[in-house]
């Protein structure tokens, strides 16, 4: 399951995705999630899941490494879909069973919800998978620069969100060597009752939060020593530019999200 987290992990590559300039990207996924959340009926979601299935086309990524990303909430969308399958009231029941009934409104819910919740997964993953940390830093930066008139640390949240990003493969590596090393020394993490299955979790989540401690001081001593104060001052290695590539991503973005609302308007 630890090996199914790919969240933070970046595929280096030389496609039209991979080139796109970091601020497109987050541009992008916004209007990608604003259509998700205004797609109503099934054409819309087509033409989410047409858009998502050209992006993955065109990063190369690979369906595979989407899907696998989807492993560690399954549990959250098949209890979503599930909430609201029997719990959504409706004008026709399909089936009643005591207080469980299944509404047609209901089951329709359930098939957008699950599908929503899917493909928004899966598109912001795609952002990680052909983006780098640092990449994603400068971007998010640069497109909240305006907040820094209201004194807000628009660098340093950029660079906690870039170091979170990164650190998230090195825990899931250090938690799966832990459990290992705790497997060789006899530990069951997987027999006995919930709170038993808890319990057992302690050996693992001690030596991982001194671990992540320690990465943390050893992080901050070596920006220290390399006299890193902060985004105030401080120059690029490479400035974002936008191209003719980025401006009609956008478009495309911009296009897609209004076909999205005509389809909501007409009920499509």
């Amino acid at each position: 399951m630890l090996k199914d987290i790919t969240l933070g992990q970046f595929f280096p590559g030389d496609t039209v995705a991979h080139k796109l300039d970091p601020r497109t990207k987050i541009l992008l996924v916004v209007l990608y999630i604003t259509a998700l959340f205004c797609a109503k009926g099934a054409a819309a979601y087509g033409v989410m899941a047409l858009t998502l299935a050209v992006c993955v086309r065109v990063s190369r990524v690979g369906l595979k490494a989407l899907v696998r990303g989807l492993k560690p909430v399954l549990f959250i969308i098949i209890f979503t879909g599930v909430l609201n399958l029997f719990f959504t009231p409706g004008e026709r029941y399909l089936f009643e069973w005591g207080f469980l009934r299944i509404s047609d409104t209901g089951l329709r819910n359930a098939v957008f919800m699950v599908i929503r919740i899917m493909l928004l997964i899966m598109g912001t993953f795609l952002m990680t998978y052909t983006t780098s940390p640092i990449s994603l830093t400068d971007g998010l930066e640069q497109l909240l620069g305006g907040l820094k008139r209201f004194r807000v640390p628009v660098h340093e949240l950029a660079m906690m969100m870039s170091i979170a990003l990164r650190f998230i493969p090195t825990l899931i590596e250090e938690t799966d060597k832990i459990m290992s090393a705790q497997k060789a020394r006899g530990a069951d993490f997987e027999s006995g009752n919930l709170i038993q299955k808890a319990k057992a979790l302690i050996p693992i989540l001690v030596p991982l939060f001194i671990s992540a401690f320690r990465r943390a001081d050893e992080l901050a001593t070596a920006m220290e020593c390399r006299c890193y104060h902060g985004g105030e001052g401080r120059t690029k290695l490479h400035v974002l530019k936008y191209e003719r590539r980025d401006y009609t991503a956008l478009l495309l973005g911009a296009v897609i999200l209004a076909a999205v609302l005509a389809l909501r308007y007409f009920g499509i």
